[in-house]
C-alpha cells in the first residue's frame, strides 16, 4: 500500500484533530459567555440581528441555516430575557419581525468581546502568523460556492 494510502493513526487524522480543537474551542466559549446569559447559539441570533434593519423569524433562520423550530426556540429565550423583541410586520401581519432590544444590544456586545478574548486564549499556542494562516485556510475549506463563510459560528 502506497504511503499515502496508509491509514493514520487515530490521533492525527484531521477529522479527530478538527473535533478536538472544536470541543475545546467550544468549551472555552460557553464559559467566556456563560455570565452574559447567552450561549454561542444565542450570541449568532443577537450579531444576525444587529446587522442591519429588523429581520423576520424566517430570514433570520436561514442566515443563519436553522430550522424554523429551533429559531423560534433561541428567539423565545432572546425574547424573554429582554434581548430580543418580535412584531408583527406592517406590510405582511402573517410575518414577526425580529430586532435587538437595548439591552440585547448591550449583551451583545459584552458577549463578543467575551468570546474575541476567548478565541485569542484558545489560539495563544500559536505565533500570530500561524494563527491567521490557520483562520483564512478555516475560511477557505468552509467556502460555499467559492465565497468565505461570514455568518458567525454556531457552537
Amino acid at each position: 500500500m502506497p504511503r499515502d494510502e496508509q491509514p493514520l493513526a487515530s490521533d492525527v487524522r484531521l477529522v479527530h484533530l478538527l473535533h478536538a480543537a472544536h470541543t475545546r474551542l467550544t468549551r472555552v466559549s460557553a464559559a467566556a459567555l456563560a455570565p452574559h446569559g447567552v450561549d454561542g447559539h444565542d450570541l449568532a441570533v443577537l450579531a444576525a440581528l444587529a446587522d442591519g434593519a429588523p429581520l423576520s423569524q424566517a430570514q433570520t433562520a436561514r442566515r443563519l441555516g436553522l430550522d424554523r423550530t429551533t429559531m423560534a426556540a433561541l428567539l423565545d429565550g432572546l425574547e424573554d430575557h429582554g434581548l430580543v423583541r418580535r412584531r408583527r410586520c406592517t406590510e405582511d401581519r402573517r410575518r414577526n419581525l425580529v430586532e435587538l432590544t437595548p439591552d440585547g444590544l448591550e449583551c451583545l456586545r459584552r458577549a463578543e468581546r467575551a468570546h474575541r478574548a476567548a478565541e485569542r486564549r484558545f489560539l495563544a499556542p500559536l505565533d500570530e502568523e500561524t494563527a491567521t494562516t490557520l483562520v483564512r485556510a478555516l475560511r477557505a475549506l468552509t467556502a460555499t460556492d467559492g465565497a468565505p463563510v461570514s455568518a458567525p459560528v454556531m457552537e
